[in-house]
């Protein structure tokens, strides 16, 4: 109901102020972000101002592919994580974006992620947008909770997959036995996530594969879990990449070399297609495979 209200806040901002106390229905405090309004009720909702940031700009080159007021789009380079988290607070995405627009970032996100609608993991490489507005927040957030934009991933796994083009649905949340990483759950719990694959090229006899990626949700490590559930793991991926003995075994010695040396997830955001949340013109960005992936995929061939 307040979704519908309050078209320049999505579901998820208001959900996090409902259960933050910033909701009251007919004067009374409102804690239950399923609850029903009835005719005649009232609803106040109190949008609190952004959290002072504690982070400091940190001035770095940046491959940025766009950029005007309102959005930037950066390609970027695996390693750089995106947003600070315990134990990383300096060399970030948002603090080299920090020092490069000025302080100018949308502070929808919190103390913590100024300007950051999604993310992408530190050792993934590729596009990613980020917002210089509040105004541009807001309408980009709900276009990602909406769905209403497209982002393509390029993985090389092993094995292909069969059939070598489908849909992967399976809630995500912690594992159990390892905090640290993400699994594939029974529903209730976890969150609901959906991925669509397509094969486009079979590698070393079958023991790897050039797979692309549709996200239709946004969960962490979603791309990495359902290719590990399905039996398909990114190469290199090292919370989720095992490989068997019979893969390893249809390798060349170089080849195999090539993929132990591997060190991070052969995993690429290579397209973004957006529509600008101002202006509403479509915007296209692709982005080539870096080279660390163009020379293992050189080794697999």
């Amino acid at each position: 109901m307040l979704a519908e209200l309050v078209p320049d806040l999505s579901r998820s901002r208001i959900k996090a102020l409902i259960l933050a106390g910033h909701v009251r229905r007919s004067g009374a405090p409102e804690a239950d972000p399923a609850a029903q309004v009835k005719a005649g009720e009232s609803i106040e909702l109190t949008v609190p101002p952004p959290e002072p940031l504690a982070l400091e700009p940190a001035p770095m080159p940046l491959p940025i592919v766009f950029e005007d007021d309102h959005l930037v789009v950066v390609d970027k380079p695996a390693g750089l994580v995106v947003h600070p988290a315990a134990g990383q607070s300096g060399k970030t995405l948002v603090a080299a974006l920090l020092a490069h627009c000025e302080g100018n970032l949308s502070g929808i996100g919190g103390k913590l992620r100024p300007g950051i609608v999604h993310r992408l993991d530190k050792d993934t490489s590729g596009l990613i947008v980020v917002a210089k507005t509040d105004a541009a927040h807001h309408a980009l957030a709900r276009d990602f909770e909406e769905r209403n934009l497209e982002r393509r991933y390029t993985a090389l796994t092993w094995g292909v997959p069969v059939p070598p083009a489908g849909r992967i649905e399976g809630n995500i949340g912690r594992d159990p036995r390892n905090r640290k990483k993400m699994t594939v759950v029974r529903p209730p719990a976890g969150k609901p996530a959906v991925t669509h694959y397509r094969t486009v090229r079979t590698l070393a006899n079958g023991a790897a594969a050039v797979v692309t990626c549709r996200l239709e949700t946004g969960r962490t490590h979603q791309i990495r879990v359902h290719l590990a559930h399905i039996g398909h793991a990114v190469i290199g991926d090292p919370a989720y990449g095992r490989v068997t003995a019979t893969r390893r075994r249809a390798l060349s010695d170089s080849a195999l070399e090539a993929a132990r040396g591997f060190q991070r997830q052969a995993l690429h955001a290579d397209r973004l297609a957006i529509e600008h949340p101002i202006t509403g013109q479509p915007l296209n960005f692709k982005s080539e495979l870096p080279s660390d992936i163009k020379q293992l995929l050189l080794a697999l061939e």
